[in-house]
């Protein structure tokens, strides 16, 4: 999946013929996660997320139907990873995945962002070039806080 996001639940999309993007849930399992330490939010999306399956279920006013509340339903999905399947038999969304709509047709649906969000750890210190660490932050000796345990005794908090 060179370069590209899975998408996951929260991912924003938006309809070609819409005025208003809307966020992606995940309703067909609760098995597999993304970007999540808890693995209690971010679901991995996939093929199988068909339906009403946004927040609002509604991209605002629909050009197609003479600006008419939206109704968005996903038919299918198309341009994902082929390369695996989830638990649920579907194939994992890509951030370059696009979705079907009865009324706005193939590919009316576009993803805006995947819904990823960074979340370093200790772990992205001790893997990042120790040049890197010192020139994003010139006052932290990173390498003493990965190897030394912190303490706080005698600092004076105002």
């Amino acid at each position: 999946m060179a370069e590209k996001h899975i998408v996951v639940q929260g991912a924003t999309c938006l309809c070609n013929f819409g005025s208003a993007p809307d966020k992606l849930k995940v309703l067909t399992h609760k098995r597999e996660f993304a970007n999540d330490k808890e693995g209690t939010k971010k679901y991995i999306a996939s093929t199988k997320d068909i339906g009403s399956t946004f927040e609002k279920n509604m991209f605002g006013s629909c050009a197609k139907q003479n600006n008419k509340p939206c109704t968005a339903v996903v038919t299918e999905w198309k341009d994902f990873y082929e390369h695996t399947t989830l638990t649920n038999g579907g194939k994992i969304l890509t951030e370059s995945s696009k979705a079907t709509c009865p009324v706005g047709g193939a590919g009316c649906i576009k993803i805006i962002d995947h819904g990823q969000t960074a979340e370093p750890n200790g772990q992205s210190f001790k893997n990042t070039e120790p040049k890197v660490n010192q020139a994003l932050n010139p006052a932290v000796g990173v390498k003493q806080i990965i190897d030394e345990p912190v303490d706080v005794k005698g600092i004076i908090f105002e």
